[in-house]
């Protein structure tokens, strides 16, 4: 797969409303990560797309984006298909401006886990 990581023009003007969910020390103290590639984030609203499509999962309790590095670290339940996180980071990229893709590099619940991209959940 050839992708560009920075697939549109850069803007830094893009306004975002950024997703806060309320969290316990205890929930994040037993939530398993997941940690995503994420191709297309060419600036910080980019990252800050991503994390917030990702929060809106039911179960995910955090997301933290590395737009230098291109990576994401979701922080969920037991509840949460680790399979489902790729399609939501392309979701993030459905204003026709943006398209990015994920792939689950490792999860903390299942070392087994059979690598996807998000074009193959669709």
């Amino acid at each position: 797969m050839n992708l560009l990581l920075n697939n549109h023009t850069p803007h830094c003007a893009c306004h975002l409303e950024t997703i806060q969910k309320p969290v316990t020390t205890e929930q994040m103290d037993a939530a398993a990560s997941i940690f995503l590639l994420v191709w297309g984030m060419g600036c910080p609203n980019c990252a800050l797309r991503v994390r917030d499509s990702l929060l809106q999962i039911d179960g995910v309790l955090d997301a933290r984006v590395t737009l230098e590095r291109g990576l994401a670290q979701v922080f969920d339940p037991a509840t949460v298909q680790p399979d489902r996180l790729p399609a939501a980071v392309a979701a993030a990229g459905d204003d026709g401006r943006h398209r990015y893709l994920a792939q689950v590099l490792a999860w903390e619940g299942d070392p087994s886990l059979p690598l996807q991209t998000n074009e193959q959940a669709m």
